[in-house]
């Protein structure tokens, strides 16, 4: 019995389920130390439309340019003087006073995964070392309360926490909340007739078997530390703010015609009770951009129409919850599309013009910084690197970009080595 009992560790246990409906969250906190750091009211979110959305077709319109380059939409006027963005955006049109226009982003790398990487870093990918995604850093900068998880990713991760070590990943939801379907997040949803109480009593047992086991494997680090992370783990799952946080079906149906009855609207109305909750970062994913084929009934009829109703509906609780000057937010995808329009009425991928978006925090919004030429094919002037629009981001969450942090790499790394914050953007600068 004592040789079963060496070779069954508890981690072995804890992998066949004696933690119950706790264990991914478990492993997540496992991960995801306290760092002790002084604790701030910053936050951020990151909205990544991915599939590269036609910057053309949205906030950099080129009425004057020649039909096969043009496209079908028209621009309107917005509250800001001389700002103009898509027709079918007409809710953002009238909040352009709280966010700046980013144009003229430019690089070379045209290839989703490369893209992705780049513009959810700020750092062109390299073999020789993993960068990690802005929630990472965050997450280690201000660490969130102890009930809760400092950086959530909606749906799944993109990228990972790079250099900085696995602790500082996010916490993914695993699917994307749809309406009229409940939500679940593994770990934290106690679903299956699981209550508090009986998580409760399954960690009664596992101390149990703390007991146990203690003597075996006192040697093992990992193992020694599951109990402290085991215990916030517990934390958060009995905690009525955490659960609360990932509840939409605490939302009234006014609030959630507000953000839309979609996969967006969902997914941003989701974010923003994490922020409300006290979580430091959120991504969240809203796809479908890669148009390729019949770009213009894609964004006219769906993506165009959903974006400007969840983003303005983000902007307005935000404000309305005095969390818009401590949240910092950038919208963007990982490249912008062909000027010329395809065969298929679609646009491809172009890497050498994009735009972002950029609000909250001290962005100074109703401008727009940043220019493309007349066919929206590349920057006039030098334009902007994602390195800039990362140090921008950086700057306005309140964490220094040349901040230098310790790798695997024999070397000190910065945070973000080649990009400066773009001149104008944010107050004072």
């Amino acid at each position: 019995m004592l040789n079963s009992l060496t070779q069954l560790t508890r981690r072995q246990m804890l992998k066949v389920g004696v933690l119950g409906s706790g264990l991914s969250l478990s492993q997540h906190l496992r991960l995801n130390a306290e760092t002790g750091q002084t604790d701030t009211q910053r936050s951020a979110i990151l909205i990544f439309l991915g599939g590269g959305p036609s910057h053309q077709d949205t906030f950099d319109l080129k009425p004057d340019a020649p039909k096969e380059y043009r496209g079908q939409f028209d621009p309107i006027s917005t509250s800001a003087s001389g700002v103009q963005i898509c027709e079918h955006l007409p809710r953002l049109a009238r909040q352009a006073d709280r966010y700046a226009v980013l144009r003229g982003i430019t690089h070379n790398l045209a290839a989703h995964g490369l893209g992705t990487r780049y513009l959810m870093t700020g750092n062109r990918p390299t073999p020789v070392v993993k960068y990690p995604m802005y929630g990472s850093v965050v997450s280690r900068e201000f660490p969130a309360a102890h009930d809760l998880p400092s950086f959530v990713s909606i749906d799944r991760p993109v990228e990972g926490p790079g250099y900085l070590g696995p602790e500082y990943g996010p916490l993914s939801t695993g699917e994307k909340p749809r309406y009229g379907q409940p939500f679940r997040v593994r770990g934290i949803t106690l679903g299956d007739g699981m209550t508090v109480d009986k998580y409760r009593s399954r960690r009664e047992l596992l101390a149990d078997l703390d007991t146990a086991f203690q003597g075996f494997e006192k040697q093992d680090d990992t193992v020694r530390g599951l109990d402290r992370f085991s215990e916030k783990a517990y934390r958060i799952i009995s905690s009525p703010r955490a659960r609360s946080a990932f509840d939409l079906s605490l939302e009234s149906d006014r609030e959630i015609d507000r953000f839309g009855r979609h996969d967006y609207g969902q997914s941003v109305l989701l974010t923003t009770r994490l922020i409300e909750a006290g979580v430091r970062f959120v991504t969240v994913l809203l796809e479908g951009w890669d148009t390729h084929q019949d770009n213009f009934n894609t964004l006219g009829r769906k993506l165009l129409p959903q974006l400007d109703q969840s983003l303005a509906a983000l902007f307005d609780r935000l404000e309305s919850k005095g969390l818009l000057q401590s949240t910092s937010i950038l919208v963007t995808g990982e490249f912008g599309r062909t000027p010329k329009i395809n065969g298929n009425a679609g646009r491809d991928h172009w890497a050498r013009a994009m735009c972002a978006l950029m609000a909250g925090g001290a962005v100074q919004g109703g401008q727009v910084l940043g220019a493309t030429d007349d066919k929206a094919q590349a920057p006039i002037d030098q334009g902007f690197t994602p390195d800039d629009l990362a140090a921008s981001f950086f700057q306005n969450i309140g964490i220094d970009p040349k901040t230098e942090y310790s790798a695997n790499v024999g070397r000190p790394i910065t945070l973000i080595r080649n990009g400066a914050p773009i001149p104008g953007l944010l107050s004072g600068t």
